[in-house]
């Protein structure tokens, strides 16, 4: 039976926009296998539709597991001791919180990399339930050494992650790169933390898709906003430099993901500097048991602009 075009997962359909970070995605990696033999994506059912073009030029080297998780990432750890560069590819829950044990030690442990892409964000499916929600993939990535984090916040950045990734060899070998269908209106400079708005009493650091609802939320504090889309290596450098021309040393990391996934590399970029630090994300204090829609999700984490504006203004208030 043939599946319709971007319907996936139990008959809930995941429907990017014309033109999404998902599609630039297989776009990208299947132009790159053109060029490059040592390319093979190792796919999990998720996709398979989208690289069968990929697949019929390339059949040896786009490769389809089935329902197996674990066992993709296994075999993308054998390709990539074979001398191949693997990119892997599902949903985040799937790709990193099903298959962490074997992203640890299949890929980690054996000294060797892979490009390890995921299209959903923590919540994109909402519909689907918590089995296709994921918030903990980024702190997950970061308790493993060696990990480059990209999170972009918008689809015209996606290509040029993709080929620093793809192409990356040494101590850049091992990339987690995180899709989502929800965007910024406007792209910034990719693999780079940019100064959007200046202001003196204190410093938020937006992640990728978070930028928009931040600008919204701060409009009016004073604060300077500063936005990443990549969060390891963590721009502790651009931070420090941003809070030392602040007059206020307050610090607010607005992350799509788990509240407090990068804390500790705040710490650590200002652990001289006195400093107060307030972590935005999803929640860690309840379980939020939600269907509905990705808007309804930022609400229930305060992600939405409403959301974000009352943490923000009660953090950065003065006295």
């Amino acid at each position: 039976m043939t599946q319709p075009a971007w319907t996936e997962t139990a008959g809930v359909p995941f429907t990017p926009t014309a033109s999404s970070m998902r599609e630039r995605f297989v776009a990208t990696v299947s132009e790159a296998m053109d060029g490059d033999d040592r390319l093979a994506v190792v796919l999990a059912a998720i996709s398979v539709a989208q690289f069968a073009p990929a697949r019929r030029r390339h059949p040896d080297r786009v490769i389809d597991v089935g329902i197996r998780e674990q066992a993709m990432v296994g075999v993308a750890g054998g390709l990539a001791l074979a001398g191949m560069r693997p990119v892997v590819h599902t949903f985040p829950p799937f790709l990193v919180e099903r298959a962490y044990e074997q992203v640890k030690l299949d890929l980690t442990h054996q000294g060797v990399g892979a490009v390890l892409v995921s299209s959903g964000g923590s919540y994109d499916m909402a519909a689907a339930g918590r089995t296709h929600q994921s918030h903990a993939d980024v702190s997950l990535i970061d308790s493993i050494p060696g990990w480059s984090v990209h999170v972009p916040g918008h689809q015209e950045k996606v290509r040029a992650l993709l080929h620093g990734a793809l192409s990356a060899l040494g101590d850049d070998r091992s990339v987690y790169i995180r899709l989502s269908a929800r965007e910024n209106a406007s792209a910034h400079p990719a693999g780079e933390t940019t100064v959007v708005r200046r202001g003196s009493r204190g410093v938020v650091l937006a992640v990728g898709p978070t930028l928009d609802a931040t600008l919204r939320a701060t409009r009016g504090l004073g604060v300077t906003v500063l936005y990443t889309a990549t969060v390891r290596p963590f721009p502790a450098a651009r931070l420090r430099a941003a809070v030392e021309s602040a007059e206020g040393a307050a610090v607010a990391l607005v992350e799509p993901y788990l509240a407090g996934t990068s804390a500790h590399c705040a710490g650590e970029a200002l652990r001289d500097v006195p400093h107060r630090l307030l972590t935005l994300g999803t929640r860690r204090d309840e379980e939020v048991r939600l269907y509905g829609t990705p808007e309804d999700h930022d609400a229930a984490h305060g992600l939405d602009a409403e959301g974000l504006e009352r943490s923000l203004t009660l953090f950065f208030r003065p006295g």
